[in-house]
C-alpha cells in the first residue's frame, strides 16, 4: 500500500524517501489532505506517460519521417493554391 505523507514531512525526509523509492516503494504526498504529488520508482511509469517536450522533442518526433518533409511540403503548398483565402477578421 502507498503510504501518505504531508508536503513538511516529506520536504524534512526528502532524502529518506528518495532511497526509499530506489527500493521499490512508492509515496503519496498531501497537502491539507488533498493528494499533490506521487512518489513513484521509475519502472512504474508507463513509457508513454513520460514525454520529452520542447523543440528537440518535436525533431526527434521527426526522425523517422524526415526524409517525406519536403514531399508532404510540396503537396501542402499545392494543395494552398486551390483554397479562397479567409477575409481578415474586422478589428475595429
Amino acid at each position: 500500500m502507498t503510504e501518505q505523507i504531508g508536503v513538511a514531512d516529506a520536504k524534512r525526509r526528502f532524502s529518506e524517501l528518495a532511497d526509499r523509492v530506489g527500493n521499490g516503494e512508492s509515496f503519496l504526498i498531501v497537502n491539507r489532505g488533498r493528494p499533490v504529488l506521487a512518489l513513484v520508482p521509475p519502472q512504474r511509469l508507463a513509457e508513454d506517460e513520460v514525454r520529452p517536450v520542447g523543440l528537440a522533442a518535436f525533431a526527434g518526433a521527426l526522425a523517422g519521417e524526415w526524409d517525406t518533409v519536403e514531399d508532404d511540403m510540396e503537396e501542402i503548398v499545392s494543395a494552398r493554391q486551390y483554397v479562397a483565402d479567409r477575409p481578415p477578421p474586422d478589428i475595429s
